[in-house]
């Protein structure tokens, strides 16, 4: 990927999360973050990986499907702050790398290596 997207889909990043801070959505969690954004070459679609901590996986996906149902107006609204001619259409999708981060973090936590003893050094015994 060229510098020049790598930019693009940082700054559209930025900007996303500046309009869905500024949302006043019921549905969408106040937990929900910007994961990443990629933008296809020809800048006519956008996936974005959004990250909603949230236990239930209910609310994590209606913050998405919030954000999918407001498409036309964040569109507009990164179009008028951006200043961009042509707007991609962005397509939210749930990104659970942060809760699958926690539960293999919670899976190492778990194994007792060793019952918590530490082991006789060299010549101990």
């Amino acid at each position: 990927m060229s510098v020049r997207y790598q930019r693009m889909n940082e700054e559209i990043k930025k900007t996303l999360a500046e309009i869905i801070r500024d949302m006043k959505d019921p549905r969408l969690s106040p937990m929900t973050t910007i994961m990443g954004v990629e933008v296809t070459n020809d800048l006519k679609q956008a996936k974005v990986r959004v990250s909603v901590y949230d236990k239930e996986q209910a609310p994590r996906e209606e913050s998405v499907a919030a954000l999918n149902g407001a498409e036309g107006f964040i569109a507009r609204e990164v179009g008028r702050r951006m200043q961009l001619r042509a707007l991609p259409k962005f397509k939210f999708v749930l990104d659970d790398s942060i809760a699958y981060s926690v539960h293999i973090s919670k899976l190492i936590d778990s194994l007792h290596i060793g019952g918590g003893e530490e082991a006789p050094g060299p010549g101990e015994e």
